[in-house]
Parts: C-alpha cells; structure tokens; sequence
C-alpha cells in the first residue's frame, strides 16, 4: 500500500488543512490495514510451523509407537489370561511371541511399519469360547501407530452374537451406540456453544478431548491416583486449557479483526500442533487406565453390559441434564443463548460478552477432557483418539444444527447409534464411515439441520 506523503509545514492555511486531511486519512487507512496484516503474517507463521512440525515429529516419535494391541475377553470369562500371541512379518519372520495378561490384553511392539500377522493359540482359550472366523489377522500399521487388533471371541452369550439372532445383536448395538452417542454429545456441545458465540469452527477441540484422556491416564497410572480424582483433575486442567485459549489466542485475534477463514486456518494449525505435542510427551502407545479395567458383563437379558459402560452412560446424562439446566435457569447460560443468538444486539443490553464467551471456552474444556476420560474408559488412551472423534463431533452437531447445544445433544445420539448399528452391515474398521456418510446426507437434504433456523444471522 502507498501513502499520500505529508507536506511541509508552513505553507498557508490551505495547506495545513489538506496537510490535516492527508495526515488522517493515512492513518485511517493504515488502522485499517494493520489489524489484517497482522493475524494474516501470524497464520502464515503458524500454518508453516505446524506443517513442519507434522512432517518432522512422526519420525521422532514413532520409534516407540509402532505396536499391534488387542484384548482377549467375553462377557461371560472376562479377560483371558495366558494366550499366546505370535506376530510375524509378511516374509514369515517371527517378531515377537507374548501371552495375554491378566486383563487379558496383549501389546507387541514392531520394528517399524508394514504389514504383520498375528496368530493366537486358539487351543488356549478357556472351554465354551469359541473363535470366530480364523486364528489369524492380518493388518496394515502405519508409522507411528498403534494397530489394534479384533479377534471376534463367541461364549453363548448376546453381546458376543453366540446366540439370539441378528435381533438381539442389532439390540446391543443400539445400547453400545447410546453409549458412544451420550459420550459424542458431550464434547459437542462444547464444540456448539463456541461456534454459537464466537462463529469459530474450531478444528482443535478434538485435542482437548486427547487431553483430558491423557492427562487423567497419568495421574491414574503414573501417578497412582484412583480413576476419579484424576477424573477431577483432568477436569480442571480442560477448563483451564479452554481459558487458556481464549485469553492467549482467540481473544487476541478477534480484537486485531481476524475473518473466520483465518481463525479456520489457525484453530488448524493449533490442532497439528497439540496433537504431535501429545504424541512427544505420551507417546504412540494405546494405554489403559489402572482401574475398571477386567469388568465382566452384566446379562440384562437382551443385552449385556459393564458396570463401567453403564456408569458412562449414567454419568453422560446426568451432566448433560446439568448443562440444559445451567444453560435454562442461570444467568449466565441465559447470557450465554443471548449471546449465541445476536452478540451485537447481547452486548448492547449490558451482557459482557467477552466474559460469556471465556466461561463458554472453559465449559467447552472441561466437556471435552470429561468425554475424553469416558471415551479411554471403554477405547483406551491413544494420542489421535479426538482427532479420530472430530469428523463425528462435526456430524453430530451439523446434523442437530449448528450453534445449538440442544441440538449437538440430539445430533450426536443419533450419529453414534448410527455408526454402531453400521457394523450390521459393514466392518467394524468401516464405521466412522457411516458417521461422513449422514453427514453428507443432511447437508444435502436439510442443511440446517434437526433443530436448527433457516434463517442466516450475522
């Protein structure tokens, strides 16, 4: 950009006054220009470090991370202990031979990427188990991946399909998939609030999921804390990490006039950068939690189920209820629709929406980091696992309607009871699939979605 350039002083009255005239204009100009130029260089930086930092960091830290993990376990024997497990390159060398443990879980780690088979001793397993399909595996791990394994295990019961039909299997996926949904719902709604009130599609909050998960595993296992204090602590530390956020970066970009295709640009970039961070400190492992690990399930006749799948889905409702009612009855959830709803005309009625917006980010954390912990309760702990949850947090919430928490709420049930109930039809490594897929359908028939407004506001 050019300048008009400012003329000397003392040349009449006239030309002060255009002097004036051109000195503010400049200024008007250049206020406008540097609030763009700014977060525009600041993108461009991020953007370029995080792409390093994406090539960069999977050679760094797969060197542990490359592993095949599975657990042997029905519902009626629990965990198996005492199988061995053979992995064998694609030339047929042997790479290492474990037995299962007492959770019934094994853990082999690779030299590198490629492609592996895996063998269990099916002659091992506990009498009235059988194996279903073959003894082997063959799988494809990627650099810097933990490959989990399935051996499906059938003792009779309805949660193994040893008996009862498709009705009662299609049954059990409809309760796992309330499980998943409840669990889905409940980092959405973060995710639904924060574009609500900021307009911000923020790519980076499957990592506050990540953390939660990661950093209750630590304090659990490392640290020797029962599961739900450190439950509590990695609570704390999501609302933290969410405020963090706000005050350190968004805040900041939204007062120098940041356009949401940049901040798109930047939440990007943060997410690479939090993820290969997780990947530095965590590792490629997937891990679980010291506790409620070897749980049988209970038989509920058409169903079975762990304890601690039943408390996740307890623990799912009973906060969400709890935010409906906070967002329903308090002063803040009200500020909080107020905003979400016109933020120009909320801050002239007196609403201090900055603030509103800090306490959304920090709700939107621990939500996410509580989500986490349940989501490594039933999964395991992984590095990627939020970034592998965005695609259906998106899916629900797009398919409820954007910026509506109610709506986040009813979208991610549906996705996640439609991705389990896929396996019906397709295989389970396929079911997230099933998430884009609904996805793309209700962009194409209701845009809006379920509960959300035709009407285009800002």
């Amino acid at each position: 950009m050019t300048y008009a350039p400012q003329r000397a002083r003392g040349g009449g009255e006239g030309s002060t006054a255009g002097s004036g005239q051109a000195g503010a204009s400049a200024r008007r100009r250049r206020s406008r220009w540097l609030p763009v130029r700014r977060p525009l260089v600041l993108t461009l930086l991020l953007a370029a470090f995080t792409t390093a930092l994406a090539v960069l960091v999977p050679g760094v830290a797969s060197a542990a991370g490359e592993q095949l993990v599975g657990t042997l376990q029905t519902s009626r024997s629990g965990p198996i202990e005492g199988v061995q497990v053979t992995v064998e390159t694609e030339a047929g060398e042997q790479v290492e031979q474990v037995e299962t443990g007492a959770d019934g879980r094994f853990a082999v780690p690779l030299p590198g990427a490629g492609t592996y088979t895996i063998t269990i001793d099916a002659e091992a397993l506990p009498d009235g188990v059988e194996l279903g399909g073959g003894d082997s595996r063959t799988v494809e791990v990627t650099s810097g991946r933990s490959q989990p394994v399935n051996f499906g295990l059938a003792d009779g019961s309805s949660a193994s399909g040893g008996g009862g039909g498709g009705g009662i299997r299609a049954v059990q996926l409809f309760v796992d998939g309330l499980r998943f949904g409840l669990v889905i719902a409940m980092c959405a709604v973060g995710l639904s609030l924060i574009f609500g009130t900021t307009g911000l599609t923020n790519f980076a909050h499957g990592e506050l999921v990540t953390i939660g998960a990661v950093v209750a595993w630590f304090i659990n296992v490392r640290g020797n804390v029962p599961l739900i204090p450190a439950t509590l602590i990695a609570v704390v530390v999501g609302a933290a990490v969410g405020a963090l956020n706000e005050l350190g970066l968004w805040r900041p970009l939204r007062r120098r006039g940041t356009g949401l295709v940049a901040a798109l640009v930047v939440s990007i970039g943060l997410s690479l950068l939090l993820r290969y961070l997780v990947q530095i400190v965590y590792g490629g492992a997937s891990n679980p939690y010291a506790d409620f690990q070897s749980q049988r399930s209970v038989d509920y006749g058409v169903f079975t189920m762990t304890n601690r799948s039943l408390a996740s889905i307890i623990i799912s409702i009973v906060v969400l209820v709890l935010v409906a009612l906070m967002l329903q009855r308090t002063k803040i959830g009200k500020a909080m629709r107020a905003v979400a709803d016109n933020r120009d005309l909320a801050a002239s009625s007196g609403i201090d929406v900055n603030r509103v917006i800090l306490v959304v980010w920090m709700m939107g954390g621990a939500l996410a980091t509580l989500g986490g912990v349940l989501l490594g309760l039933s999964d395991q702990v992984q590095w990627d696992m939020g970034f592998r949850l965005l695609l259906l947090m998106f899916a629900g919430v797009t398919l409820g309607g954007l910026g509506t928490a109610y709506g986040a709420l009813v979208g991610s049930v549906i996705v996640g009871v439609f991705v389990q109930m896929s396996t019906l039809v397709i295989p389970d490594d396929m079911k997230y699939v099933g998430g884009l897929l609904l996805l793309i359908v209700i962009l194409v028939i209701r845009p809006q979605g379920i509960l959300g407004s035709r009407a285009r506001i800002g």
